[in-house]
């Protein structure tokens, strides 16, 4: 224990040393009214996260029209992929906010309202859903949003050509969905278009989860006449979603430059009304420069902000500071099969090197979490101790223990498996008493990543266990989440995080048809329990809350997928930016058309 403390305590040191000298010499910038706006810190010099506030207001005369700078914080370009139906990581879904193709709005427990693009009614009775256009709703480039334009979205998922990560187990809980993927059929059976403005789809079953957009319903429009033309398999690099998407947003994209910056402008067509904003421009940042970048009045907003930078920009007094629960968590994955594209099913592998449970569970007791969570996010990420995050507040369940650190305790459990150190060189060997070595990938991110990967290292080596990392350093993002997809030999572990989105049920992410599934683990017990959440019988409160209780006590139990953090997101806004408000409900992305500035430029 001392040791491990001794060595965090000197990679925490370095850490503030950089700290100090990137930011020596510099003035303290001051607000027109001299105030600094910073968040309460505790004693311990935690941030106080429930003092945060999710909207700036800031008083002043906006100005006319004018142009928002977003830094969107990475290390690695953006993808590019401009498709809600076929991007497949969380940097384009950040751009991708200001154009949205999204339907329907959610109020504050992530259920559909009846405001938004499209009226959503369920006739649980019948299995069925119609989906109603309210008003007269244009596209970006002034065509009408139809009918078809609700039910291309489906048509592109199902596809059979279609290579994208969406179509899973709740997207086949769509009568006939399976008969057009298997190309059995033309059409999804099951949706069925009633007028210009509306459209009716039949499911096996209605769930709780259709009211979060679950059960297979999806929460976009695709514009048909744009994008029917080009053939499923081409969409993802055709210019139509490379280069002039047509959206629905309140801006429409303008200008891109391949992985590294967007420029939008206001959505004369918007269904709320013209943006009062005239642009937005959207640039890549690394995250070791975003500190200085909003200090000096580069950016009004910073997007995925790294919270180890948080000492960076607390103090700045040009700055205010909102901050949200991530609808998202931290998590250790182990490879436990493949994914096999012919079924579109993961293959769950017996055999498997991480394939026992004892293994998986001293790992997570291996890690001293806690301490990571203390020492590198100032309480901005705390230990996770469940699948579910705390912002679901139905079904997150604070009493679950999770892995507290206890290396004791894995050391037992890893004795009890059969790893023993048997030559006497401090490491385990495997059952069969040979060299064991398990490999970990990690995505490189922050300039502290490469420490806290290093932290990790060196616990499971105190327990015994040789870790060592996939290709000998931390993986660019892109590439790290190509090769856990692609269940790339040399990964044995990895450390990644998911965004759980608006819908609580964890079918798309752990079903055997889904291929978010990463660890490919696959059992008649986690089908049956993931079928429990999402089953008619679940329309009563009291059967899925224990229903998700079962699931997240097995999910523990088993240890495929152990949860490191629960996370709190920090938006840094220059004070100059008017009306920006960050909540879920009624935020940023159902209001982006209110913003303005009071300023021409981003005060310093």
């Amino acid at each position: 224990m001392k040791k491990n403390w001794l060595i965090l305590s000197v990679i925490f040191a370095v850490m503030l040393v950089l700290a100090a000298c990137n930011n020596a010499d510099k003035d303290s910038a001051k607000t027109d009214d001299g105030n600094k706006d910073k968040p309460a810190q505790t004693e311990d010099n935690k941030v106080d996260t429930n003092t945060l506030p999710m909207d700036v207001t800031n008083e002043g005369d906006a100005i006319k029209g004018g142009t928002l700078k977003v830094g969107l914080v990475t290390d690695t370009p953006f993808k590019g992929v401009f498709s809600w139906e076929l991007y497949d990581d969380a940097y384009d879904a950040d751009i991708m906010a200001y154009t949205t193709n999204s339907l329907y709005e959610l109020d504050g427990d992530f259920q559909v309202k009846d405001t938004g693009i499209a009226k959503l009614e369920v006739d649980k009775d019948n299995k069925k859903a119609k989906i109603t256009i309210q008003g007269d709703v244009k596209w970006s480039d002034g065509k009408p949003l139809k009918a078809e334009d609700l039910i291309y979205p489906y048509e592109i998922i199902g596809h059979p050509d279609y290579e994208g990560v969406r179509y899973d187990d709740d997207f086949k809980n769509i009568v006939g969905a399976e008969e057009y993927h298997d190309g059995k059929a033309k059409t999804i059976s099951g949706i069925k278009k009633i007028d210009e403005k509306s459209i009716e789809i039949t499911f096996k079953k209605v769930s709780p989860a259709i009211y979060s957009i679950g059960d297979g319903l999806w929460g976009y429009a695709a514009p048909k006449h744009q994008l029917e033309s080009i053939p499923v398999k081409d969409l993802i690099s055709s210019d139509a979603v490379r280069k002039n998407p047509v959206t629905l947003g309140a801006f429409k994209f303008d200008k891109i430059v391949n992985g590294e910056s967007v420029q939008f402008v206001a959505n004369e067509h918007y269904f709320k009304g013209k943006p009062k904003l005239d642009k937005v421009v959207v640039e890549v940042v690394p995250s070791t420069s975003i500190g200085e970048a909003m200090k000096t009045g580069k950016y009004d907003i910073a997007t995925s902000f790294p919270t180890n930078q948080y000492d960076g920009v607390k103090d700045l007094s040009n700055v205010s500071l909102l901050g949200r629960p991530e609808l998202a968590y931290s998590y250790v994955g182990f490879k436990l099969g493949k994914y096999d594209k012919v079924s579109s099913k993961n293959i769950f592998d017996e055999k498997s090197k991480m394939n026992d449970v004892n293994l998986r569970q001293a790992i997570g007791y291996a890690m001293d979490i806690e301490s990571v969570t203390e020492k590198f996010y100032q309480g901005l990420r705390v230990r996770a101790n469940s699948l579910i995050p705390p912002v679901f507040a139905s079904y997150y369940d604070d009493t679950l223990e999770g892995y507290h650190y206890d290396p004791e305790k894995a050391k037992e459990l890893l004795d009890k498996a059969g790893y023993k150190d048997k030559d006497g060189d401090g490491i385990r060997e495997d059952k069969d008493g040979k060299k064991f070595t398990i490999r970990l990938a990690a995505m490189s991110g922050s300039d502290t990543d490469e420490a806290i990967a290093e932290y990790y290292r060196q616990n499971w080596k105190d327990v015994g266990l040789n870790v060592e990392l996939t290709t000998g350093r931390l993986i660019e993002f892109n590439s790290f989440y190509d090769k856990v997809q692609a269940d790339d030999p040399e990964i044995d572990m990895f450390m990644a995080a998911w965004g759980t989105g608006t819908n609580p049920s964890p079918i798309g992410l752990y079903s055997e048809g889904a291929e978010f599934n990463m660890s490919r683990f696959v059992s008649a017990d986690l089908t049956k329990m993931l079928e429990d959440i999402d089953s008619e019988k679940a329309m009563d409160p009291k059967f899925r809350s224990e229903a998700f209780r079962t699931w997240q006590e097995y999910m523990s139990e088993q240890a495929t997928t152990i949860p490191m953090y629960f996370r709190t997101e920090i938006i840094p806004v220059n004070k100059r930016v008017k009306n920006y408000d960050s909540a879920y409900e009624n935020g940023s992305i159902e209001n982006l058309h209110t913003v303005e500035l009071v300023a021409d430029q981003p005060l310093k």
